[in-house]
């Protein structure tokens, strides 16, 4: 008798030459994800060989119902872990049938930054650290906690081992593969300070691939809690009290910054980042102000600094790069909601396009 996973894990390959395309979009609220599938008469490796889709935006809450239709703009690829085989999924921004980016579509204007030629030659690099919160589906309680209760304090759960600090390691590393096998460039994994909570590390990428990837990483992570039957939340303070929020810290240098030199130019971009600092908070994500209390390794919303090796700080800077006098420094104020398209093409035109 068959199984539902003998027709999930068929190989296609066998009988025809057709692949699933997997068209993933960002929502009306700006964090979540949809998805739908259509069938292409065969493997696509270049986004713009592929169709444009539409989808009804007034469901999304992204378009009224008069005129509903929204229009998807393939950008981006990665191998698809659920299907396997030539399928593949498809990271698509959105756009009116005239062709005009709709509110959500934060890449369109990121793209534009990424692609001016000062910024080309500057080939900055991401590395982006996503926290994130597993959570209990039925209770919205983290996952491993007691209902309605409370586990130990914080202490021993910072990539921690043991049945009793570490709670949901299979779906963290079910996720670090897929993303391995998506061809996403996952760099890490590990368990954070409050009780499930975890961390998931993309980047080094360069320009508007950081965030095509997050994105990707993102949708993989919800589409494998899904099947767990666990809640993802990307609330940058899911439990109020004495226990960390969750970031998205964002590692960043440019080819002048890794050159040697490049501590200097590191300050100079680490200044105009300050007198920007409100811009850049307004950009970081929902719900910010709840985390960055200057407690838990923030600093507070309302004041920047930066230093070398302080996690209480706005801005830190590494040990090895003040050592070698060039390397990279880490924004930590973006919380875990933030969108990658936004915070990292912002840093971008702050720190190289923007003269004060």
């Amino acid at each position: 008798m068959s199984l539902l996973s003998d027709f999930v894990n068929l190989n296609l390959s066998e009988t025809t030459e057709k692949v699933i395309a997997e068209y993933i979009w960002i929502g009306g609220s700006g964090t979540d994800l949809r998805s739908k599938a259509r069938t292409i008469p065969g493997p696509v490796s270049d986004p713009s060989k592929l169709p444009k889709w539409n989808y009804d935006g007034s469901s999304t809450g992204q378009a009224p119902g008069k005129d509903s239709e929204v229009i998807l703009y393939p950008q981006a690829i990665f191998r698809d872990p659920f299907r396997r085989g030539k399928n593949i999924l498809v990271i698509c921004d959105t756009y009116t049938p005239a062709g005009e980016p709709i509110p959500t579509n934060k890449r369109h204007n990121a793209a534009k930054i990424f692609s001016h030629p000062d910024v080309v030659a500057e080939v900055p690099w991401y590395g982006i650290e996503q926290e994130y919160t597993l959570l209990q589906k039925d209770v919205k309680w983290p996952l491993g906690w007691p209902v309605g209760g409370y586990p130990g304090p914080q202490g021993p759960y910072y990539c921690g081992v043991g049945a009793d600090k570490a709670w949901g390691r299979d779906i963290v590393d079910s996720h670090y593969k897929a993303c391995l096998y998506a061809g996403i460039n996952i760099s890490g994994i590990n368990g954070e300070v409050m009780p499930g909570q975890w961390e998931f590390q993309v980047g080094p990428s360069v320009g508007i691939s950081a965030g095509d990837e997050v994105w990707a990483a993102r949708y993989i992570l919800e589409r494998i809690t899904e099947i767990a039957g666990v809640v993802l939340s990307l609330d940058p303070k899911p439990i109020q009290g004495d226990w960390n929020g969750a970031g998205a810290h964002t590692n960043y240098s440019t080819k002048s910054m890794r050159n040697n030199g490049g501590y200097e130019v590191i300050k100079k971009a680490i200044d105009k980042l300050g007198r920007r600092h409100k811009e850049h908070i307004s950009a970081y994500g929902e719900g910010n102000e709840r985390r960055l209390t200057g407690r838990h390794e923030t600093a507070d919303i309302n004041t920047f600094l930066w230093g070398v090796a302080n996690r209480g700080a706005s801005i830190r800077v590494g040990r090895d790069t003040e050592k070698e006098g060039k390397g990279y420094f880490e924004d930590r104020r973006p919380a875990s909601n933030m969108d990658p398209y936004v915070v990292t093409s912002m840093i971008a035109e702050t720190t190289i396009l923007w003269k004060p």
